[in-house]
């Protein structure tokens, strides 16, 4: 996948002064507030910054936890993990593999009966493309 290398004034030229946050900061949205919380639509969500394509309608869920759940990614080689320690928190964080913006963070207390996983995602690093 090739990768999309921006300076700091590009990226604040192109996202939203919350996207940045998000994305190029490692921010949080306040839960409840994003706008593809209750999402139900169907189709893909891609990264806001470099449209890459993210997650699945099919692979979202309800959670409860206020951020957009998905038990899946869309494509393996579409995101990265990494060891986040901050906070006092051990997590695992998950970036886009194109634009390295930080989406959210995955947990391991997703549906059972499907991959066990919670990818904890901010609306304000994702666009929605309807089917």
């Amino acid at each position: 996948m090739k990768k999309i290398t921006r300076t700091d004034q590009q990226w604040r030229e192109q996202l939203t002064n919350q996207q940045y946050r998000v994305l190029r900061e490692s921010g949080t949205e306040r839960a409840f507030t994003g706008k593809y919380v209750d999402t139900e639509e169907d189709g893909t969500y891609v990264c806001a910054g470099c449209r890459n394509e993210l997650f699945s309608s099919e692979t979202k869920y309800h959670s409860g936890s206020g951020w957009p759940s998905f038990w899946d990614v869309a494509s393996r080689g579409n995101v990265e993990l990494r060891e986040d320690n901050s906070h006092g928190m051990r997590r695992v964080e998950v970036i886009c593999a194109k634009c390295h913006g930080h989406l959210g963070h995955v947990f391991d207390d997703g549906p059972q009966n499907k991959t066990g996983l919670r990818y904890c995602i901010n609306s304000a690093a994702l666009d929605f493309e309807p089917k």
